[in-house]
């Protein structure tokens, strides 16, 4: 059995771990932390698990406690893993950093963007981004896995298998790439405070933000489809938050410059993923509801030959593929259990 602590267990992403964890046939949840709800039980911060998940919140984890754990999940803010991580590794335990901390390559991108020197440059170039599509075989021996945002995975997957295409063949213009997503409100996470998202402001609006290269997860997309194309790649990417509780929908452009039919490009797509157990080419458009409460990545995608454009959809569970579910995704990589442990539950439908 792996024993895992959950380092901010509390939030949307921490109880979503919980949710995993707790029927999850390899593991023990041996920690969960919370500053907020501190020596109460789990339901009281999620309802929905009582007589389910027998557990307490502590307020930290101590370095004896960490040593018992073989891996430890960091649902924290920006800025904490960093710091945390070289004692956590120190006492024999692996990470899963839920954060941006560890998903950036070159630290002084993760300056610009997060506004603030990085305290651990070296773990993060030793850190593997745990996408398992793209870098299956870095994550199984990693100490160190920065977990995928959820705009990132839907936008990275969504344009992989065509940028693959394009360094056999030249198929795309790379200057032309666009990706307009949009999240559920859960996507903004769990107010430390208690209070929920303000329905007046959420419910019948839809609000684009942080548009024209200013959102962070745009040089995250960049980073990993430059390691697709096998060079520099820049996109446009508008995220917009709309009136849903979980989910991602994202739908990406591309020009092209050869023609090629939406069934050449459909093919591609299913060879490209051909051995993913939580990516599903459909021959229809995906909707988030697809694959809500899952690990799953739905795509569909259609050419406009009348612009030389193709147009990709896809959709995933803001909380699962887009979070904690790809973490234990990743987990069961790292410890070499079976990849899909844990995970195989279908959609929540209606």
């Amino acid at each position: 059995m792996v024993n895992a602590a959950i380092l901010g267990a509390s939030g949307y992403g921490g109880g979503e771990l919980l949710r995993l964890l707790n029927g999850h046939p390899h593991v023990n949840i041996t920690i969960a932390t919370s500053r907020t709800y501190a020596g109460r039980p789990v339901h009281d911060a999620f309802p929905g698990a009582a007589k389910r998940i027998e557990a307490t919140f502590t307020e930290a984890a101590e370095p004896e406690d960490l040593a018992r754990c073989d891996v430890v999940l960091l649902a924290r803010d920006n800025g904490i893993a960093m710091r945390e991580t070289p004692a956590i590794l120190e006492a024999g335990c692996k990470v899963i950093d839920l954060s941006a901390d560890f998903r950036f390559r070159n630290t002084s991108v993760y300056e610009r963007f997060y506004k603030g020197p990085h305290a651990a440059p070296e773990l993060a170039r030793e850190a593997v981004y745990g996408m398992p599509e793209l870098h299956r075989e870095a994550i199984r021996p990693a100490r160190i896995v920065g977990n995928p945002g959820c705009y990132t995975t839907a936008a990275i997957l969504g344009l992989a298998p065509l940028l693959a295409m394009d360094r056999a063949e030249r198929t795309v213009d790379l200057t032309s790439l666009i990706v307009d997503a949009k999240s559920g409100v859960s996507g903004a996470g769990r107010s430390r405070f208690g209070l929920p998202t303000h329905f007046s402001e959420a419910n019948e609006n839809a609000r684009a933000y942080n548009i024209a290269g200013a959102h962070r997860h745009t040089p995250e997309i960049e980073q990993e489809l430059s390691h697709v194309a096998g060079q520099e790649v820049v996109i446009s990417f508008t995220p917009h938050v709309v009136p849903m509780t979980r989910g991602i929908i994202a739908t990406c452009y591309a020009t092209l410059v050869r023609d090629i039919s939406t069934d050449d490009l459909l093919a591609a797509y299913r060879t490209f993923f051909a051995d993913e157990p939580f990516v599903y080419v459909t021959d229809g458009l995906p909707e988030t509801k697809h694959t809500l409460g899952t690990n799953m990545l739905h795509i569909g995608l259609r050419v406009d030959a009348r612009v030389r454009r193709v147009i990709v959809v896809s959709c995933l569970d803001n909380l699962g593929k887009g979070m904690a579910g790809q973490a234990v995704q990743n987990m069961n990589l790292m410890f070499g259990l079976p990849e899909t442990a844990g995970l195989e539950a279908p959609a929540i439908w209606p």
